[in-house]
């Protein structure tokens, strides 16, 4: 099936995507469908109706559960088990009562907001926030603070420095396709990223916390909070260990730009700052830092790597489907529909990156996806025009990417349940949160591009 209503092929496949989204949410909504299986309905629904060859529905959806999992899968259960070993040893305490002791329980969401943004520099976002999630299920539960107004600060802090900030993947590969100046990018990026941040997390989650009220599940909040230890670990060893990976991660993008493509350095430096490796080492020094430095056994360790693995892994599953969704909608060709209307648009550069890569991100929910296709229809066009800063379109494409992230995201699902939050209260904070973010970071963009 090529159209419905006598619309366009291109104009049908937007009706198609819609109908799928809003399937998917009436399924798990209102028919309480595990996320998992209606995922996968959407994600054929979507192929059928769309008039994909019946072999390449089922392939794309595999696809694109295997390009989320093979990486997400591991350090989800990388991260899980470090998170799990900091809350054993009483690390993630020590952490939250620091951060509280030097920001005040008032400002603590204040605090997880710039470690975010710094933590999140070198780190991918899903790392991040299987890093850091920890500290925001202590911190809300010594202070009593909701696990919204922190969480979200977290996630803010982490998101926009993902979309934004060079060596991320896509913001690396739009600054090759407008040919901007790195490092120019990553300064405006931060100069973008903080109100940006502050605007979507603390200030908005400030208030949508006093509406939205969760509770996680029992086992998640046990695993992360729980320490049998009274005397805590030093806060030097434990930051440490937190931020091993970070630093191992930043080491790579050092010597990257600092030693050629053949460099025996660089060469060792990508291996073990490749996320998966450097949590590996993480997670091997906190078995020695939060284990058997702490008095704890080789029989404690199995113990505690096996139980924290449990609760994780229905999480995994949503991901994955989220990332089968994500492909069927890539493949159906929604993404190249939407990039047609907005291109025929008359707008200037900046406002075309923008509105394509946030339609795209809508509609397909990766914001890779979004970034590279944005880039790649408005490059061209900035190239005939004077005066159009590519850094900054860098800059407009990336916030564009971040907005309204919704069902077919795989982030969405890994948000929602990690806060075990239902679909609308996840629209109510995750979404309307990204979206806000989306705006913030573009509105710093323009008052940028009234210097530059």
């Amino acid at each position: 099936m090529n159209s419905v209503f006598g619309l366009s092929h291109e104009a049908s496949l937007l009706l198609y995507a819609i109908v799928s989204i809003v399937g998917l949410i009436f399924l798990i909504a209102k028919f309480k469908t595990n996320p998992f299986v209606a995922l996968i309905l959407a994600a054929l629904f979507m192929g059928l109706i769309s008039g994909m060859k019946l072999p390449d529905i089922v392939t794309a959806f595999q696809e694109g559960v295997a390009s989320v999992l093979g990486f997400i899968a591991i350090v989800l259960g990388l991260g899980t088990m470090l998170g799990k070993m900091m809350a054993e040893s009483g690390g993630a305490e020590r952490i939250a009562r620091t951060l509280i002791k030097v920001f005040g329980e008032k400002n603590v969401h204040w605090a997880m907001m710039v470690v975010a943004v710094i933590c999140g520099i070198p780190v991918f976002f899903q790392v991040g926030v299987v890093l850091l999630i920890p500290l925001v299920f202590v911190i809300a539960k010594h202070t009593g603070t909701s696990l919204i107004k922190i969480g979200l600060s977290l996630i803010a802090g982490l998101a926009v420095v993902h979309s934004l900030v060079p060596p991320h993947p896509a913001a690396m590969l739009a600054v090759d396709i407008f040919k901007a100046d790195l490092g120019k990018t990553i300064l405006y990026s931060l100069v973008v990223a903080f109100p940006a941040a502050a605007v979507a997390g603390p200030i908005y989650g400030s208030f949508i916390s006093r509406r939205v009220h969760v509770e996680p599940t029992g086992e998640i909040m046990e695993q992360f909070t729980e320490s049998k230890h009274k005397d805590l670990p030093g806060f030097g060893i434990t930051l440490f260990t937190i931020l091993l990976p970070v630093l191992l991660m930043l080491l790579a993008t050092i010597t990257g730009f600092v030693y050629p493509e053949t460099s025996t350095i660089r060469y060792v430096t990508n291996f073990i700052g490749s996320p998966i490796v450097a949590l590996l080492i993480s997670l091997v020094f906190a078995f020695y830092s939060f284990g058997f430095a702490r008095g704890y056994n080789k029989d404690d360790l199995l113990k505690f790597t096996n139980e924290c693995l449990g609760p994780v892994a229905s999480i995994i599953l949503i991901i994955g489907a989220g990332g089968g969704f994500n492909k069927i909608l890539t493949a159906s060709g929604v993404g190249d529909a939407i990039a047609g209307f907005a291109q025929d648009a008359h707008l200037s550069p900046i406002v075309l990156a923008f509105v394509i890569a946030g339609l795209i991100r809508a509609a397909v929910g990766s914001a890779t996806v979004a970034m590279t296709t944005a880039a790649g229809i408005v490059a061209p066009i900035a190239a005939t025009m004077p005066n159009v800063s590519p850094e900054l379109l860098v800059l407009a494409t990336g916030a564009g990417s971040v907005m309204l992230s919704h069902v077919n995201d795989s982030g969405f699902w890994l948000i929602k349940e990690f806060f075990n939050m239902s679909v609308a209260q996840t629209l109510k904070t995750w979404t309307v949160m990204e979206t806000i973010l989306s705006f913030a970071a573009f509105a710093m963009v323009l008052i940028l591009d009234i210097f530059i």
